[in-house]
């Protein structure tokens, strides 16, 4: 063979891989594109459904006590020690600058604003998310959900309804749950454990925690709430046939939860601190 027909089949075998890349590239990018589309209609789908007809009371209690009553000692004990690894991290910090007193702002202002909400929902999309997802995908390859639509009986009313308004109404309930636990973990350890002034601890905590950081923490936490739902619930919903399919739904409903908080958190944090700016264009006044 000569060297020139080498040199060919070299180029065209580089071709053909280049080719074959954008090819999964492009397929990628419309398996996206498609699945962002479905979850668009389907979160339509459920918002029609609960504006237009209130789901049964015997569907919702359960789906709340699984959601939130079930969720309260997860939660709380992530708020704990949350709150001690702050205390924790930062005492060291704050001791050289001889700022000691004011660590309880420092901890409480993050965990109000940031890792109060963002943890509930983590916490949330772990525990409930990967279940509503392998359950709702269990019934899927079972063809409950079938038969539930055969019985004239509307799936998403029936099925995602419910879970989609105890993963709404209650996330901001868990986040003030994990809000304080985190602030009396923090305090616990930073008052009795490292010796810190307990009245200029808490002093400084009021000065630096406003009520705007309370309100914008718990406003987060409802799109954390109805991104899990709708994700975990849609995941299940179109899982792939099989035991495999419904671990992976239920893998991918968490991933894709968790993702898409860490995003939204971004976006309204952009946002509320621009809020706050144009009503204390001062910024934080002890600061």
């Amino acid at each position: 063979m000569s060297q020139a027909s080498t040199n060919r089949g070299k180029t065209g075998g580089i071709a053909q891989a280049m080719a074959d890349w954008v090819a999964d590239l492009g397929q990628v990018a419309v398996d996206w594109i498609t699945g962002l589309g479905g979850l668009m209609l389907f979160g339509m789908r459920t918002s029609l459904w609960l504006l237009t007809r209130r789901p049964r009371r015997e569907t919702t209690l359960p789906a709340f006590y699984q959601i939130g009553v079930l969720s309260l000692p997860v939660v709380a004990l992530t708020g704990t020690f949350i709150g001690i690894i702050l205390a924790v991290q930062a005492y060291g910090q704050f001791r050289m600058l001889h700022m000691e007193s004011r660590l309880g702002a420092v901890i409480n202002l993050s965990l109000v604003r940031e890792l109060g909400p963002v943890l509930a929902a983590t916490m949330l999309a772990g525990r409930v998310g990967g279940a509503m997802a392998a359950e709702l995908g269990t019934m899927r390859v079972t063809e409950q959900i079938d038969a539930l639509s055969s019985m004239g009986a509307n799936p998403i009313h029936h099925l995602v309804v419910p879970r989609f308004l105890g993963c709404l109404l209650l996330i901001p309930a868990l986040t003030v749950m994990a809000d304080f636990m985190g602030i009396v973990g923090g305090a616990f350890y930073g008052v009795y454990l490292l010796d810190i002034d307990w009245h200029h601890y808490w002093l400084h905590s009021q000065q630096y925690v406003r009520g705007f950081d309370i309100f914008a923490g718990v406003f987060k936490s409802l799109f954390f709430g109805a991104t899990i739902a709708l994700i975990s619930c849609f995941r299940g919903f179109h899982c792939d046939p099989g035991a495999e399919g419904v671990g992976r739904a239920a893998t991918t409903a968490f991933v894709y939860s968790f993702v898409v908080i860490l995003l939204l958190d971004v976006i309204l944090a952009i946002g509320l601190d621009a809020v706050y700016f144009v009503i204390w264009p001062e910024g934080p006044k002890f600061l």
